[in-house]
């Protein structure tokens, strides 16, 4: 499993008087807790890319995957930096998360192997997964899959309103 050392901030300027640094285990279980996420990617011309998926949580850090040729797989080809967010789009209650990083392939066949045992393991059977050739395979042709290699997160917390921010 991979750990990253975390440093943990709250934002006192963003924060209720009251409220306390979230812990990253409370953000990361979050994290892995969710069943829907947002990608913001940028294109190659410059202009912002931002679409939902799913995701799953390993190894300390969101997994997800698009087809070859998908607008974010095109966008990461050119620019690796991405962020991954999700929460709660309640005002007053939860927990918001953003995690900034970067997007790197994971090809090692094994590893992709618990990933799909993972994608179902949360998703249900419709989302099964081969693995051939360093990708997910569901019949439409290869899935890449992405690791976001966390340089920094944030949870935003409502009720009292904290503003954590997380570096790695």
């Amino acid at each position: 499993m991979t750990h990253h050392p975390v440093r943990t901030d709250l934002d006192a300027r963003y924060s209720d008087k009251n409220a306390s640094a979230t812990p990253w285990e409370e953000a990361a279980d979050a994290f892995a807790r969710a069943e829907l996420y947002w990608l913001s990617t940028i294109r190659p011309g410059g202009g912002v890319h931002v679409t939902p998926l799913l995701a799953v949580w390993r190894d300390g850090t969101l997994h997800f995957c698009t087809g070859e040729t998908e607008q974010k797989y095109r966008n990461l080809a050119a620019n690796a930096e991405v962020a991954l967010t999700t929460g709660t789009n309640v005002l007053a209650e939860g927990l918001d998360l953003v995690l900034n990083g970067t997007a790197v392939r994971v090809r090692d066949e094994s590893r992709l192997r618990a990933l799909a045992a993972d994608w179902e393991a949360k998703y249900g059977p419709e989302w099964h997964f081969d693995v051939t050739d360093g990708a997910f395979e569901a019949g439409h042709g290869p899935t890449p899959v992405f690791e976001v290699r966390p340089v920094t997160a944030y949870a935003f917390a409502k009720g009292p309103f904290g503003h954590t921010r997380y570096s790695f």
